[in-house]
């Protein structure tokens, strides 16, 4: 029997229906995939929840029981305070069921976590603490702090209430789209894929329920290739709240049981997924929140998924990305689509050839974000100097036209995709 069931998942929509830190998210339908796929997609809005993040849900389920089943009448120590690791999003998620259940919280984080999601989780109360360079190295150091027994360990996915909490999503989902013939579910350490794929199954069982994970962070895929749990000691991928090295035997198990696929996508499908469902839907997710979308715009998932004619609902799981890092994956975006690039002019270096080149292309209406001199190249004549332009475009029509501008005033110019 399964370590967490429909039932586990059921009793976990009961206690969430009791509280207001739990919200009943949106869906809505995207034009602009289902156009990309040639299926009626809808966005689960989960980005939406209260914290920005599905984990909310498990962390309320974990904690509102452990508080319940302590003290009066009870064997075990009453329970003051809690303790979990977080890339960001569980984070949020315990610090604000633990200041509903008023007791004290403390986090670890790794030091390379967002901004945004320290400082969010801090606000709801709990104490911070930064260690290590990815999520497996605050993992180790949280599991040091749980000294007493009146301290409980919430763990992110390795644990049957906290999965059981992320599966009331799937209830939701199909309630909401109950003629959804597929549902895309991000996986890192696979409690909420564990938990979804639990509830759509037992509610839906024809639905199919497909994880999506990036390729510097695909521990299930690798699990599932060698039959045992593969681990990565630093993932690497923009999708942080994903990056956990790993899942444990209790969501490994899950998985093979109900999830029917597996795709992995790349950074880049990732970083365009945040950008299309920022121009498009309106709607800012962070890395992982969009790693479900990404499989539609992943030409080698989608042809493996064939999703022709289907009812697809991906799950935008989280929205809590800072700042900096939305620059820089809207950086990345648009050098994928060609609308950040180099150009690089040979001139003769005299004074006014900068401003001449820098009309043609602003009489292109591209935008120069950047210029500067390179006269120290060795492969330079004497006398010659190369103006290298850092220009926004429209896309690659555009660059053409800019690039014909420029060689037809008599200049050479070659062009490169800038770097991210």
């Amino acid at each position: 029997m399964s370590a967490v069931t429909i039932d586990d998942v059921e009793a976990a929509a009961e206690r969430l229906a009791g509280t207001d830190i739990v919200q009943r998210t949106p869906v809505e339908r995207s034009r602009s995939l289902s156009e990309r796929c040639g299926a009626d997609v809808r966005l689960k809005m989960e980005h939406l929840q209260r914290t920005g993040s599905f984990k909310t849900r498990g962390a309320y389920n974990a904690i509102s029981q452990t508080i319940g089943g302590s003290g009066a009448g009870s064997d075990e120590p009453a329970i003051e305070r809690v303790v979990a690791a977080s890339a960001g999003n569980h984070a949020q998620g315990v610090a604000l069921a633990a200041s509903d259940a008023e007791i004290d919280a403390t986090i670890v984080m790794p030091e390379s976590a967002p901004a945004a999601k320290i400082e969010a989780t801090r606000a709801y109360g709990a104490e911070v603490v930064l260690r290590g360079n990815a999520f497996p190295e605050a993992m180790a150091h949280a599991q040091t702090l749980v000294d007493d027994p009146g301290t409980r360990f919430v763990h992110a996915f390795d644990d049957p209430d906290v999965v059981a909490g992320q599966g009331t999503l799937g209830l939701e989902v199909i309630d909401q789209v109950p003629d959804a013939d597929t549902v895309l579910v991000p996986v890192g350490g696979g409690g909420l894929a564990g938990g979804v794929a639990t509830a759509v199954k037992a509610r839906s069982p024809a639905t199919r329920v497909v994880g999506v994970q990036t390729e510097g962070a695909s521990t299930l895929s690798e699990s599932l290739a060698a039959g045992e749990l593969v681990t990565r000691d630093e993932p690497d991928t923009i999708a942080d709240g994903i990056a956990t090295g790993g899942l444990s035997d209790l969501t490994f198990g899950l998985l093979d049981e109900h999830l029917d696929e597996v795709v992995v996508v790349s950074d880049d499908d990732v970083a365009n997924a945040i950008l299309l469902l920022l121009e498009r839907a309106k709607q800012m997710v962070e890395g992982a929140g969009a790693t479900a979308a990404a499989a539609l715009l992943n030409d080698d998932a989608r042809d493996e998924l064939d999703l022709g004619g289907e009812t697809v609902v991906p799950l935008l799981c989280g929205g809590n990305i800072d700042v900096t890092t939305l620059k820089e994956v809207v950086t990345h975006a648009l050098v994928d689509r060609d609308q950040l690039i180099e150009l690089s002019v040979r001139i003769d270096d005299t004074p006014g050839t900068m401003g001449e080149i820098s009309t043609l292309i602003g009489g292109e209406r591209a935008n120069i974000r950047t210029v500067r001199h390179e006269r120290s190249r060795p492969d330079l004549p004497v006398g010659d100097a190369d103006l290298v332009f850092e220009v926004e475009t429209n896309g690659p029509a555009h660059v053409d036209r800019v690039l014909k501008a420029v060689r037809k005033a008599g200049y050479e110019v070659a062009w490169t995709t800038q770097e991210a």
